[in-house]
C-alpha cells in the first residue's frame, strides 16, 4: 500500500470507507456525567443522545493522545496523510503534530503530512476522500500536499443546529459576535471562517433556517460541477434528505452524500443538527 489516510473520529466517513485498509480512524473520547465513551465503531448514538438528554451536565470531548497518532503512522505505507478537526476548536491537530515528531524521532524519516481541516465531520471526510482521489491518480506526495491544502482553503462549511448550548458551554463559539435569543426560536445559520464558528444569518424556526442556509450555499459555491456535496446529520436523515434535495435543485454538484454523525459531531451538533460542506 503506497499511502494511508489517518483521520480523527470527528471525520464522518461514509460507511463503505470505515473498514477500508487505506483509512485509519483515531478516536476521541466523549464524556457525560460518569460515562466515558470511546468514539469508535462501538459508539451507540441513540444511547448517547438519551444520556445527554437525561443529564443536567454538558457533554465533553477529549482529543486523541500523540501516542495514538504515532501508532497510526507506524505503517508500511510510504506516505501518510492525516486529517484532523479544526485547530481553533480542538487539540487534535496539535496532538497529530506531536505524534509525528515522536514517530520521526523513534523511526526516522517518513513522508507524513497533517491537514488542519479548519472544519469538522463531513468537512474532514471531504478532505480525506479528496486525498484518496489524488493518490489514486498517482500524483507524487508533494503534489498531493499542494493540491489538498488548496482544496481545504476553497471548501465551505455551513450548519444549522437546534441548540448551540454544547458549543457555547465548551467554549467553541469564540468567533461568534453575539448569540441570538433561543427563546424566540431563532436558529442561527453558522459557517466556518479560518476554522472558527461565525454566524452568517438566522431564521425563525429550523425549517426557515435550513432554507436560508441552502440559499447561502447556492450563492457562494464556485465550480460545483467539480465538487461533492456532503451532509452530516444527527438522528435526522429525512431532514438531511430534504436539505440535499433543496441544494441539488439549485446547484449541479457532481455528487451528494449524506452521512450519519459519529460521536464528536453528535456531541456538538446535537440531536437534529445538520452540517453541510462543499
Amino acid at each position: 500500500m503506497r499511502y494511508k489516510i489517518v483521520v480523527d473520529s470527528c471525520c464522518d466517513l461514509p460507511s463503505e470507507y470505515r473498514k477500508d485498509p487505506r483509512f485509519e480512524v483515531v478516536p476521541l473520547i466523549l464524556s457525560i456525567d460518569s460515562y466515558v465513551i470511546v468514539d469508535d465503531d462501538t459508539f451507540d448514538q441513540a444511547d448517547y443522545l438519551a444520556k445527554v438528554a437525561a443529564s443536567s451536565d454538558c457533554a465533553r470531548t477529549a482529543c486523541p493522545s500523540p501516542e495514538l497518532f504515532m501508532n497510526a503512522y507506524d505503517t508500511e505505507a510510504e506516505e501518510v496523510y492525516v486529517v484532523t478537526l479544526s485547530s481553533p476548536l480542538s487539540g487534535s491537530y496539535n496532538s497529530a503534530l506531536l505524534g509525528k515528531n515522536l514517530y520521526l524521532e523513534e523511526h526516522g524519516e517518513k513522508k507524513i503530512h497533517i491537514v488542519d481541516s479548519l472544519s469538522a465531520c463531513c468537512g474532514e471526510a471531504q478532505i480525506a476522500l479528496k486525498i484518496m482521489e489524488l493518490c489514486e491518480e498517482g500524483l507524487p506526495f508533494e503534489e498531493v500536499v499542494t493540491q489538498i491544502e488548496k482544496f481545504r482553503d476553497e471548501m465551505n462549511t455551513y450548519f444549522v443546529l437546534d441548540s448551540l448550548e454544547t458549543l457555547r458551554k465548551n467554549g467553541r463559539l469564540t468567533g461568534m459576535k453575539a448569540l441570538v435569543a433561543t427563546t424566540l426560536n431563532i436558529k442561527p445559520i453558522c459557517c466556518g471562517v479560518r476554522g472558527e464558528i461565525v454566524q452568517r444569518s438566522q431564521g425563525v424556526g429550523i425549517r426557515k433556517a435550513l432554507v436560508k442556509m441552502t440559499e447561502i450555499v447556492a450563492a457562494e459555491i464556485k465550480n460545483p460541477e467539480n465538487k461533492r456535496l456532503f451532509i452530516t446529520h444527527v438522528n435526522c436523515f429525512e431532514r438531511a434528505s430534504v436539505v440535499k434535495d433543496m441544494i441539488m435543485s439549485k446547484v449541479p454538484f457532481k455528487d451528494a452524500v449524506i452521512v450519519d454523525a459519529a460521536g464528536v459531531a453528535t456531541t456538538y451538533a446535537g440531536d437534529g443538527g445538520i452540517v453541510v460542506t462543499c
